[in-house]
Order: structure tokens, then C-alpha cells, then sequence
């Protein structure tokens, strides 16, 4: 089974978008939950979104709601998390992950692999 591989980080101003990809290679894709999580210095990971893979339900912090949206192409082996009106507290390193999931993908325990992360700086 593959092990997600994110990019699409950057530094950007604040009010700036940015799109984070995830590829996953090996597995059934389609059948995988796959979330989108950060972890900023010295805080605790935490969620951002999700997208199941039955239905493709979508789930958001409240944090980032309304400016967030996660989508998945299962042609592709890939989900996308697109980021407008950045703001400095989204600094982050974002990680995707992949699993069966647990309700609507909030909890980290749902998701059994992990990708290294990608680094997102929004400087004001």
C-alpha cells in the first residue's frame, strides 16, 4: 500500500490561496477516507478536513471553514486541499493521510498512513 506523498507548499502572503496535493500510490484509492491534517511549532496536529471515500462527504475545522475545500480525483490517486484567504495562523506543516477512517475523518486514529508533510508559511 502507498504511502501519500504531498507538495504544493509554499510562503505566501496573507489573503493568498494555495492548492496542497496528495498521491497515493498502490490500493485501492477509492476506497480510502483521506484526511488533511497540520501541526504548527509547538502545537499539537491538528484536523483540518477530510474526504470519505463513500459519498465523498466532506468534513472541515471550523478554523477553516469557507475558506477550505478538499476534493479527490480516483482517477488520479489524488486529493487536493484548496487554500484561499490565507491567513499567518495556517502556518502549518500539512500532512495527508489515508485509512478507513472513523465517522467523518476527524480523528487522526482513523487513518493508518501517513505522508511527511509540506510546509505552509502565510506571512502578514
Amino acid at each position: 500500500q502507498g504511502q501519500p506523498v504531498e507538495s504544493g507548499g509554499g510562503l505566501v502572503q496573507a489573503g493568498a490561496s494555495l492548492r496542497l496535493s496528495c498521491v497515493v500510490s498502490g490500493g485501492t484509492f477509492s476506497r480510502y477516507t483521506m484526511g488533511w491534517f497540520r501541526q504548527a511549532p509547538g502545537k499539537e496536529r491538528e484536523f483540518v478536513a477530510s474526504i470519505r471515500w463513500y459519498g465523498g462527504t466532506t468534513s472541515f475545522a471550523d478554523s477553516v471553514k469557507g475558506r477550505f475545500t478538499i476534493s479527490r480525483d480516483n482517477t488520479k490517486n489524488t486529493i487536493y486541499l484548496q487554500m484561499n484567504d490565507l491567513k499567518p495562523e495556517d502556518t502549518a506543516v500539512y500532512f495527508c493521510a489515508k485509512g478507513p477512517g472513523i465517522g467523518l475523518g476527524r480523528q487522526s486514529a482513523g487513518y493508518d498512513s501517513w505522508g511527511r508533510g509540506t510546509q505552509v508559511t502565510v506571512a502578514s
